[in-house]
């Protein structure tokens, strides 16, 4: 997944996804200059979340 459909599959501004993926605080990786996201890792996040874990 792209940043713009992590942003939209999560409801959160773009601006927030790039924040939170480069805290480290979703599950990502950059591509060259472009963030990535696995939808597995980011449905193993938000369960997680959900958990209170994290």
């Amino acid at each position: 997944m792209t940043i713009k459909e992590v942003s939209e599959y999560l409801k959160l501004a773009e601006k927030t996804a790039y924040r939170l993926a480069a805290e480290g605080k979703i599950p990502g990786f950059k591509v060259g200059a472009s963030w990535r996201f696995r939808k597995s890792e980011i449905d193993r996040w938000i369960t997680a979340q959900e958990r209170g874990e994290a």
